[in-house]
This record gives structure tokens, C-alpha cells and sequence, in this order.
């Protein structure tokens, strides 16, 4: 079902218009679907489905999704906003608004992870679909999140270590069985190269029986604090106070002074930096 969905978006996707400008795409639903956003259905309508609700929103339109399956998820496929270079930035901020009505097993009241997950499908490696590096952003409920509520999150994409919180896919540590970044993955690779962003109940490595979700979700927005390469403490220029940074970092492995993420910091890296030397 998600795969078909997949498909079907990325072949609409030069229909669908981003919301773009100075660095913020806000998707809010109000005058129809908005840049590439679409939900789980199920197929031939089995198991329900997400459609684009003209009322109910954060406020007026929203997507509602009403589906009984091992777990929901909202993607995006198509817009450069979200399936692009993330590195490209030096912060960015990623928040929805989400109202849950109800969530229950076999009539039962549960809750669920919500998780933002950020897929690399070109990298993939070992039989995985892709590398990913995802967060648990909340654990969502009727009773914890039955009326509005904005959950966003703020972190580097240029960070070679994994932020606190997120963690990775696309390998299996050989101990726990736990989903890892594959060997020598970083966390800035990934964002360099996100193909798929999901909002979704299925957090990698858990299991959940058949569930029934009455879902919204409205204001899917991404910020991006946009600096010119070489810029390694995000001040607006790139000057000596970077060299030395990079220097510093000479030789090392992956971080934020290795600019072209091939995993060292060398000749390549301080020419983009001097590339983009602030005049004066």
C-alpha cells in the first residue's frame, strides 16, 4: 500500500507546488493538498484511508486520516523543499500540528510513537530499502494530544554524530538487532541526500498489532537557516574565524569542517571554504 502510494506521488509531482520562500515551506492545507503532502490508504478503500478536509484544521483544512492497519505515516516524495540537500543549511527547524481523536487496540485506548524520519533511498546498503535517521518527536494519545498541539524539533544537518535523540537505519547492530546507520554513514550524509520525509507511528525496530487511528494533521512547515559554505560557526561570514576551525579539524574524519562529506577534512574542503570567503 505505502509503495503504490509512493509511486503515485512521485509521478504527480510536477503538478504539486512547494510553498516556498525565504527558506521556510508551509504546507497548510487551506486551499487543497499542499506540495506533495499525502497520507497511508489503503487499497481499494480497505482498511480506510486520508483525504484533505476542508474544515476541522489548525485552523480550516487539515488532513485526516481514519485507518485501521499496523501503523499511519504522512509522506513527502516530490518537493525540492523536503527531498533535497539538507546540509545546504546550518539549522533547521521541522514542526506539524497534529490532533488525535483516537487511537485504540481492540477498543482499548493506546499510544503511539510519533516519529519524523529522513530517508536516503540512493544510499541503501545490506538489503535495506534505504538509510534513514529519524526521532521520536512524541508519544501521541487521545488523552495526550486529543485537542491542537505543535510538536517540532530544531537540529544541525551538517553534524556528522547523530543529535541527541535521533538515531539510524539501515543496518543491524549485530548485539541487540537494533536498527544502526550502516558502517561509516554519517548523519550529514543522509540529510545530503533525503528522498523520502515521513511523519509516522511506525518507529524503525518496533512491532505493532492491527490499530485503529482517527488522525489529523495540519502547518507542516520546515525552517532553514540557509549559510554559505565554509560559514562553520553559523555567524553570516566565512573568514579566519572558520579557517582555524578548519585547521583545527585537519586530517580528521567526518564534521562539520569536512564540506564536501567525503569523510576527510583536507585541500578540498579549504578551497569551497576560501570559495566562499566573505570580502572585508
Amino acid at each position: 500500500m505505502l509503495a503504490s502510494a509512493l509511486a503515485l506521488a512521485a509521478c504527480a509531482g510536477g503538478a504539486l507546488q512547494a510553498a516556498v520562500a525565504g527558506g521556510t515551506s508551509h504546507a497548510d492545507f487551506d486551499g487543497g493538498l499542499d506540495g506533495g503532502w499525502f497520507g497511508v490508504n489503503g487499497d481499494d478503500g480497505f482498511g480506510g484511508g486520508t483525504w484533505l478536509e476542508p474544515t476541522g484544521g489548525h485552523p480550516d483544512g487539515c488532513l485526516h486520516t481514519v485507518f485501521q492497519d499496523f501503523g499511519i505515516g504522512y509522506f513527502n516524495v516530490t518537493d525540492p523543499a523536503w527531498v533535497c540537500d539538507w546540509t545546504e543549511a546550518s539549522s533547521v527547524t521541522v514542526s506539524i500540528d497534529i490532533k488525535v481523536s483516537s487511537i485504540a487496540f481492540f477498543g482499548t485506548s493506546v499510544s503511539r510513537p510519533w516519529v519524523l524520519e529522513l530517508r536516503d533511498r540512493d544510499g541503501a546498503t545490506g538489503g535495506y530499502p534505504w538509510n534513514s535517521v529519524w526521532i521520536r518527536l512524541a508519544t501521541i494519545s487521545a488523552a495526550s494530544h486529543g485537542e491542537w498541539t505543535t510538536i517540532s524539533v530544531t537540529f544541525d544537518p551538517r553534524s556528522a554524530a547523530l543529535p541527541a535523540g535521533w538515531r539510524g537505519s539501515g543496518a543491524e547492530d549485530p548485539v541487540t538487532f537494533e536498527p544502526v546507520l550502516p558502517a561509516g554513514v554519517t548523519f550529514a550524509q543522509v540529510l545530503a541526500g533525503v528522498d523520502v520525509v515521513a511523519f509516522t507511528t511506525l518507529e524503525p525496530g518496533m512491532f505493532f498489532g492491527f490499530t485503529d487511528h482517527d488522525v489529523r494533521v495540519d502547518n507542516i512547515r520546515v525552517e532553514r537557516v540557509q549559510t554559505a559554505p565554509g560559514d562553520l560557526n553559523a555567524d553570516g561570514a566565512v573568514n579566519g574565524i572558520d579557517l582555524g576551525i578548519m585547521l583545527g579539524a585537519w586530517g580528521g574524519g567526518p564534521g562539520p569542517a569536512d564540506l564536501n562529506l567525503d569523510g576527510t577534512v583536507d585541500g578540498i574542503d579549504l578551497g569551497v571554504l576560501l570559495g566562499s570567503w566573505t570580502v572585508g
